[in-house]
């Protein structure tokens, strides 16, 4: 990979969104691709896809991967209400800052529940879905879920739960361990994610993602990825967006867990700029 591509993405930059400095990484040019990253402590949008971001930048498109209102250095504002409708306008005024009309979103997890509210709030800002291991109707709370409401920082537990993410948890370096750690750590870290699903109770307990009535209304072209294995979204998840949104088509990789990106990120590339290549 170009040296060059992965040092402009790496770089931090900022812009006004929704009233938040919101941080964002950046690389390539031509058609946009915007990467919004998953839930769960320390994340950042660096994180989730510091490999995805410059090898789909080489291959063609403007790759912009934004810290979502609350998360990574996108700090929460005192005051603040999160949720769907906050990071919907966040998301969409972070476009207008960076001058991207409409994208083809790329949603790990939360983020593909996000760029499916989005789609649904105003689809001519949207050219495309890529969904990753994201929710759909209404399902039972996951340990991997249910684990990241109640972390309090911890470089064991932050191991613990990480290693619930990947099939194959040598996956989960003591980097990755120290870097999420160190992000969670910072105040109010968890407040955003703790109004993103329920407090967890019984272990029954329910999270809702996107009604499947609504799912069915949404025409843009979609492509689901999913992992065989993943222990935070089941992967019956994948399967129910494929069967509901009208234009999907779903990929699931074996041996895999929550993070596509992570662990099979040649496939992964090539599946999302095959589908880009594609779009009207």
């Amino acid at each position: 990979m170009d040296g060059r591509l992965l040092d402009e993405a790496a770089r931090v930059r900022t812009v006004v969104a929704a009233g938040h400095e919101t941080a964002y990484h950046e690389a390539g040019s031509r058609r946009p691709v915007v990467l919004l990253h998953g839930s769960g402590p320390g994340v950042s949008a660096w994180s989730n896809w510091s490999g995805a971001l410059p090898a789909l930048a080489a291959s063609g498109h403007r790759v912009l991967a934004p810290d979502i209102a609350g998360f990574g250095g996108t700090r929460a504002h005192d005051g603040a209400t999160y949720g769907i409708k906050l990071w919907v306008r966040h998301l969409f005024e972070f476009l207008d800052a960076v001058d991207v009309p409409s994208a083809l979103l790329v949603g790990n997890s939360f983020g593909g529940g996000l760029a499916l509210a989005a789609t649904l709030r105003d689809p001519s800002r949207v050219d495309g879905l890529v969904l990753l291991g994201t929710p759909a109707g209404t399902f039972t709370m996951t340990e991997g879920l249910r684990a990241g409401w109640h972390y309090e920082p911890d470089l064991d537990e932050m191991r613990r739960i990480l290693r619930l993410f990947p099939y194959d948890e040598s996956l989960v370096t003591d980097e990755m361990v120290k870097a999420r750690y160190e992000a969670s750590a910072r105040l109010g870290a968890q407040d955003a994610f703790r109004k993103l699903i329920p407090e967890p109770g019984p272990a029954d307990t329910q999270i809702k993602g996107v009604p499947e009535d609504r799912l069915r209304t949404i025409e843009k072209p979609a492509l689901v990825v999913h992992g065989r294995e993943d222990r935070v979204i089941p992967v019956d998840l994948g399967w129910r967006l494929a069967r509901t949104i009208p234009n999907a088509e779903l990929h699931v990789f074996g041996n895999c867990g929550h993070w596509v990106q992570l662990e099979r990120p040649d496939a992964f590339i090539s599946l999302v700029s095959d589908f880009a290549r594609r779009l009207p």
